[in-house]
């Protein structure tokens, strides 16, 4: 297939394109570098097997002709950072809300069968339950997870017209390679530096999900049909705190830091873990039993 990939260069993006090329899918990669990095998809790049584009989702007629003759876009270009959408609140609004537009209009106009739409498990916002499932109510917390909720509405909309067909996954917490910025590797870069490692709050639980399970998941969207029934929560279904992250990270590295409690983010949603009772019916992507079992290998790598 032709298939263009948004936010290619980034961390889950970059992944994504891995696969895709490995498959041998024509691959256009759409991506202004704001948080992703050339070097993420060199090899294909050195290679010419992706087509790459230095481009941004917010102006509609740059990227409109990028959208010709492709069948399926996945759409991961965003500020998804949730501190760095609370910090630049322009720049993460018209990235992700007019920009997921942006995206959704060109698409449609060029007649691409399908888009497969990386939400968030920020939209839910704090858990009034757990685990959390599709119908929990949209109540995001922060600036982060209302602009996915804006996405997802523009991508129902579109769907609903018949523009075309939209698959919706509300991604939990992705870690793995080329990832920064986030927990996982902040706690990461100060072990290695021989820095505490710093635990804001607490209290947090949190859904781990690796990404290759992410993009084992996106790649069987591009044809599953009973994906477009409604939004689908891709994580592991079982929470992790903060302590047993630091903990298990020492273990691995054989570090001494200690860890350091923070006065909580008012912005960070506390607990999450995502009921996958509807991932595991229609999609066939086995689970660990260790949600943080990749984590190993990403320390060994780094």
């Amino acid at each position: 297939m032709n298939i263009l990939v948004t936010g290619g260069a980034g961390f889950i993006g970059s992944h994504l394109v891995d696969r895709l090329v490995d498959k041998g899918h024509r691959v256009r990669v759409l991506d202004n570098l704001f948080r992703g990095k050339r070097e993420n998809i060199a090899r294909h790049l050195k290679d010419k097997t992706v087509e790459f584009y230095d481009s941004d989702i917010r102006f509609y007629d740059r990227i409109a002709p990028l959208f010709d003759d492709v069948e399926v876009v996945f759409h991961l270009a965003a500020q998804s950072n949730v501190m760095g959408a609370i910090e630049n609140l322009d720049y993460s609004f018209y990235s992700n809300v007019v920009g997921t537009f942006n995206v959704l209009k060109a698409a449609a106009s060029a007649g691409v069968r399908r888009l497969v739409f990386s939400s968030s498990r920020e939209a839910y916002g704090e858990a009034r339950y757990l685990p959390v499932n599709e119908e929990h109510p949209l109540d995001s917390k922060n600036t982060y997870g209302a602009s996915k909720v804006a996405g997802e509405k523009y991508c129902q909309v579109f769907q609903n017209m018949g523009e075309l067909e939209v698959v919706i996954l509300r991604l939990a917490n992705v870690y793995g390679e080329r990832d920064f910025d986030r927990v996982i590797p902040i706690f990461l870069e100060n072990v290695a530096r021989g820095k505490d490692i710093h635990i804001y709050g607490g209290q947090q639980v949190i859904d781990f999900v690796s990404v290759e399970i992410v993009v084992e998941t996106m790649e069987q969207a591009m044809e599953n049909q009973k994906a477009l029934e409604g939004p689908t929560n891709v994580g592991s279904g079982k929470g992790t705190t903060l302590f047993q992250l630091a903990e298990r990270i020492m273990q691995i590295t054989g570090s001494k830091n200690k860890v350091v409690v923070d006065p909580p983010r008012s912005a960070e949603v506390v607990k999450f873990t995502a009921d996958v009772t509807r991932f595991k019916t229609i999609f066939n992507v086995p689970l660990p039993d260790d949600p943080l079992y990749y984590l190993e290998t990403m320390v060994r790598k780094r």
